[in-house]
């Protein structure tokens, strides 16, 4: 387990080490574990970039509003077909489940999406992914073992609508699995390019996934990002070290709510895992 954990955290932390490094030093083989020649140019050059700093904007409006929408969708789904009295229960169900085994693919979803005028707006990105199946069951399984069935009955008796119930008695008791299925989508929406690539259009809509695969993957800089380091005589070491800021500055958000979520992470996780 140590070397397994020593084989994931390394990688990270040469990342961390080497966007606070200079340049040559990178470039030199120098970094291992710690800075070296300490300095904030990469993180500097990145935040001039106006890219990447539209693409940050753009992925936090996609991750909350996106992670909100989800939660509101999920739970709607989740608490009428956790009810026993439900009618049609397994059929809805079925309908659910079977559209986690077939889908229409990606031309008809394009088609989807253009035809409802969706194509180059946010809500090509926040409509479509606005519910996940699997986490509607996780989330449908917790208020089936959690909630007491006694609960919903006691509410009825005293008048409270199906809605009302759910408002002020199921999610008030729901906290841990609605941190765990935030997380899920949150992460998911921080970390989603495809749908952009296919979506979107305009440059000024894209997250910070689609700019950051950009400079990884076809190895290009944007030249705003180097009218800083006319000084620097090895283009490469910049490029790599541009290329690791933006990786700590795509994943820092993640590192700072999952403190908050870790609690429940661990509980959420193990619904439905142990019986009686």
């Amino acid at each position: 387990m140590f070397l397994i954990f020593a084989a994931v955290l390394y990688p990270m932390l040469f990342i961390f080490s080497a966007s606070f490094s200079a340049p040559s030093a990178v470039i030199g083989g120098k970094v291992w574990a710690w800075p070296v020649d300490f300095t904030l140019d990469g993180y500097r050059a990145v935040f001039q970039n106006p890219a990447i700093v539209t693409g940050f904007t753009n992925s936090l409006i996609y991750m909350l509003l996106g992670t909100a929408i989800n939660l509101i969708v999920t739970v709607l789904g989740a608490y009428p077909l956790a009810r026993r009295d439900l009618v049609g229960r397994e059929l809805i169900m079925g309908l659910f489940v079977f559209t986690m085994i077939f889908s229409g693919g990606l031309v008809p979803a394009f088609l989807l999406v253009k035809d409802l005028g969706l194509y180059n707006t946010r809500w090509a990105i926040l409509l479509p992914a606005a519910l996940s199946v699997f986490n509607m069951i996780i989330t449908k399984t917790y208020f089936q073992t959690t909630i007491p069935q006694e609960l919903h009955e006691a509410a009825e008796i005293d008048g409270s609508s199906d809605f009302k119930t759910m408002l002020s008695i199921v999610i008030p008791l729901s906290g841990p699995i609605l941190a765990v299925i935030g997380l899920y989508y949150a992460v998911g929406h921080w970390n989603s390019y495809f749908s952009a690539m296919i979506f979107l259009r305009d440059n000024h809509l894209y997250p910070l996934q689609v700019i950051l695969r950009d400079i990884l993957i076809t190895n290009t800089v944007d030249p705003i990002m180097l009218q800083d380091f006319d000084a620097i005589k090895r283009k490469q070491g910049l490029v790599d070290v541009l290329k690791f800021s933006t990786i700590v500055v795509a994943s820092a958000p993640m590192f700072a709510i999952y403190p908050f979520v870790q609690r429940y992470f661990v509980k959420g996780i193990m619904i439905g895992s142990i019986k009686g």
